[in-house]
């Protein structure tokens, strides 16, 4: 495992984390809102790291990474651009980009600041590409939208409580106590103010989508009560280069749920995408 710490966008330090091959392919995997890099493990603990760089970066706010205490510093869509393209910038190839959730919109804030030249095949897991418009709220699940009050809060209980509401709507079945835990600590690790500017962003990057020429990867759970599956299926239209992929039985989480199916699905893609 190998670590290093990037300057992103108005000075955020950046935590980044890597394994497999120095001078192999890089897959650039950017975790969902209030996560952090370690909710790509099985990718880490998976025969992916044979044959690619596995790099994991920690999202502003959250993990490691530097926490500005303006929030400002979250809605802005070129900081969020900026801070991937530090990351890319320190790679020896131009990586897949993988986003996640909230890492769909991370995604496209880069997307939409500096193109996809540097970037050689896009995978949007369950992922958004607006926030705060008629639509974002469309595709948004009633269950997650329940949450909103106790992603803001900071009383601590309720805090928790929520965030371990949240954390069993992440996947379809229900998960162990060490599971559970693991991925709760991470989750209460970041800021209830980093959450709330999350949440309060407004942003919309679909003009931008149909400009998009490199190759698109969609895989979507169809059981996700966090993000509709309508919101895959709106970006298989709008991206000029897509190919979306459903998960019958599977939750917000394909990369956890059904990591077997999920890495044979970013392998072929990769690998079809760089040919």
């Amino acid at each position: 495992m190998r670590t290093r710490t990037v300057t992103g966008g108005d000075g955020v330090e950046i935590h980044v984390e890597e394994r497999g091959p120095a001078d192999a392919h890089p897959l650039l995997l950017i975790h969902g809102f209030s996560q952090s890099r370690l909710a790509w493990t099985p990718q880490f603990d998976s025969a992916l790291v044979d044959d690619y760089r596995l790099v994991a970066m920690d999202c502003r706010g959250h993990g490691a990474s530097g926490t500005p205490s303006d929030p400002d510093a979250y809605r802005d869509s070129t900081l969020w651009a900026d801070d991937v393209r530090a990351v890319i910038e320190v790679l020896s190839e131009r990586p897949t980009l993988v986003g996640w959730s909230y890492g769909g919109l991370v995604v496209a804030d880069y997307l939409a600041t500096h193109g996809d030249d540097a970037v050689s095949g896009i995978v949007l897991v369950d992922g958004i590409t607006e926030k705060g418009t008629a639509d974002a709220d469309r595709f948004a699940g009633e269950q997650f939208v329940a949450l909103d009050s106790g992603f803001r809060s900071t009383d601590a209980a309720e805090s928790v409580d929520a965030l371990g509401t949240f954390v069993r709507l992440c996947v379809e079945e229900p998960l162990d106590d060490r599971e559970f835990y693991r991925m709760l600590g991470y989750n209460v690790a970041v800021p209830p103010f980093v959450r709330a500017a999350l949440q309060d962003r407004t942003v919309e990057h679909e003009a931008m989508l149909s400009d998009v020429e490199t190759p698109v990867l969609l895989l979507h759970g169809e059981d996700d009560p966090v993000v509709r599956p309508a919101a895959a299926r709106k970006h298989a239209d709008l991206f000029p280069n897509a190919r979306l992929e459903t998960y019958a039985g599977v939750g917000h989480s394909p990369f956890f749920e059904a990591p077997d199916r999920f890495e044979a699905d970013l392998r072929a893609f990769v690998d079809d995408s760089n040919n």
